[in-house]
Order: C-alpha cells, then structure tokens, then sequence
C-alpha cells in the first residue's frame, strides 16, 4: 500500500514539474493600441515593449504595437520616436497601421498618403486588428 501511495505521490511530483516547466517556457504575446498624438504616450508604448522584452527576452514575447487614428503621427511623424521603429522592427516589435487612417488622411490631403516609417505593414482596420490578435491570445495593453 505504501509503494502505491508512493508511486502516486511521485507521479503527481513529476506532473507538477511539468507544467511549471510549461509554463516558463510559455510565450508572451501582447498587443499594444496607440490611438494618440501625445508624444509622452509614444514613448511609454515603445518603454513598455522593450521592457517587456527585457524581463521576458526578446525570443519569449511577440508584440505587436497597432495605431488607428492620431497613433498614426508614430508611425509616420517626425518625433524622436517615430524615428526608433525601424530599428524596433529589427529587435522583433511588430508595427501596424491601421488602412481607413492612411486613406482618411489622404482624402483630406489631395491623395497624398502619409509615408511610413520603414518596417510599417498597413492592416485594414486597426481596431479589427486588435480584435484579432486578442482572439489569438494576445493581452491588450493601452498606455
């Protein structure tokens, strides 16, 4: 009898190991929204990327940073921050932005599109996009 309780204790030892070893290795997936002009926020959604990456490592969290509306002077402006994507896209951020934006914009600018900072892939809605990434397990974070 003792065996047998020994033998499910061990068992229920090594299960336990298991999943607690899953779980480190589980991989982090994040969406950030940018919908703002305000520079301060830039900055505190790229912060937030990379530190997110510093306390995960760059191989163990996807993060994709999605802009809709005013988010879109980060990606295509003229700031100091919109001037760290290219070198972001090559430290695994994804950058998205949203298509009803760049085509509302054009309207009012006589065709002419934004142009984007390197590494930009255009989605047709950011807001869907954010949907869908969620749908797919990614935490929602909106600074």
């Amino acid at each position: 009898m003792r065996l047998m309780y020994g033998i499910i204790l061990g068992l229920m030892l090594v299960q336990n190991i298991v999943v607690a070893e899953q779980n480190n290795l589980k991989k982090h997936r994040v969406v950030i929204q940018v919908n703002s002009d305000d520079p301060a926020l830039h900055q505190m959604a790229l912060g937030n990327a990379l530190n997110m990456q510093k306390a995960w490592g760059m191989d163990d969290v996807d993060i994709e940073i999605v802009a809709f509306n005013k988010g879109l002077s980060l990606m295509a402006g003229e700031s100091p921050e919109s001037k760290r994507i290219p070198n972001l896209v090559m430290q695994n951020i994804s950058f998205s932005m949203c298509k009803n934006t760049l085509d509302r914009v054009a309207a009012q600018n006589n065709g002419v599109v934004p142009k984007l900072e390197e590494g930009v892939k255009v989605v047709p809605a950011g807001v869907v996009r954010i949907v869908e990434l969620q749908e797919q397990g990614y935490a929602y974070l909106r600074p």
